[in-house]
């Protein structure tokens, strides 16, 4: 080959390594300005640097215009969300004192000596108007949990308190059903926030109570390695299988129990509550034996 043809291929070789690199560098700062936009965006200290027609500069705009947007939609969730808020707040506050008032002069009516039939009409007066009050507290804590009102605050805690005290709550109204109702095993802790999961269990003592007539229910704790296990197991009348993937729905109630007290929203709350605190429900069921239903909780924050 003659001394120009490797001069050529030289200077050939040499442009293209100078493209190369610049190239390499052209993205090395695209991809730095980019780092630099994310993180200035994550603090909310983000602005645009270069005004030109290059293609860096292009992309500030875009992404000023995306961050405009995402704030704008931001605010106005934020602000649905505080007009939800006062309206659930107006509905507890504003329905609270006549739901107490029907309650109170049916609970009054009961002590007169009424005519039969009128016995009938004031009994049906007071449980539609307990079950309305029941109603809208379930409808009043499910919407605070769904849009964020009310935030689950998980701990380390001991399971065995808790759920002495839903058996406590329920033993009253199982006995009157002749129904036992105890506690096999609860020394274990889980993480979860004690309030909510003493309403969620609550709900599904009470199902429980519901459609079980004889026998007794039993709350047991079994602990694993990633999750602890509560059993709330009745001897009732059992789930058909078909219908087991829509106990949870709302207002959902299994066909030929309309007879039974509720409206149909204290699973699908129970089920909400675990699911909020990384947690979830099973349910085993035999027609005409009972059912078992297993609430996992993680054991501890780094579970799930």
């Amino acid at each position: 080959m003659s001394d120009a043809g490797w001069i050529f291929g030289v200077v050939c070789l040499v442009t293209a390594v100078i493209v190369i690199g610049i190239n390499y560098w052209k993205t090395c700062k695209i991809m730095n300005r980019l780092d630099e936009m994310i993180e200035s965006a994550m603090d909310g200290t983000f602005r645009e640097k270069d005004f030109n027609e290059s293609m860096l500069s292009a992309l500030e705009t875009r992404f000023a215009h995306f961050l405009s947007a995402s704030n704008i939609s931001a605010t106005h969730i934020m602000q649905e969300k505080n007009r939800i808020k006062e309206l659930i707040g107006d509905i507890s506050h504003q329905t609270k004192t006549p739901i107490a008032n029907l309650l109170l002069y049916a609970e009054l009516l009961k002590e007169e000596n009424l005519p039969v039939q009128a016995e009938e009409y004031v009994a049906n007066i007071y449980n539609q108007a307990d079950k309305l009050h029941f109603l809208i507290d379930a409808l009043v804590k499910l919407s605070r949990l769904e849009n964020g009102i009310i935030v689950l605050h998980s701990k380390k805690d001991n399971l065995g308190v808790v759920i002495q005290q839903v058996q406590q709550q329920y033993l009253s109204k199982a006995t009157e059903k002749g129904l036992g109702l105890k506690i096999v095993s609860s020394d274990a802790e889980a993480c979860f926030d004690r309030k909510w999961t003493a309403e969620a269990l609550g709900n599904l003592v009470d199902n429980a109570i519901k459609y079980t007539n004889k026998g007794e229910i039993k709350i047991s704790v079994t602990p694993y390695e990633m999750y602890v296990r509560i059993d709330i197991e009745d001897t009732g009348i059992g789930i058909p299988e078909e219908e087991i993937a829509k106990i949870f729905l709302r207002f959902y109630r299994v066909d030929g129990k309309e007879q039974q007290e509720g409206v149909g929203i204290g699973l699908y709350l129970a089920r909400e509550i675990f699911k909020n605190q990384g947690g979830y429900i099973k349910v085993s069921s035999t027609v005409g034996k009972g059912s078992v239903f297993s609430a996992f909780i993680p054991a501890s924050n780094n579970s799930f």
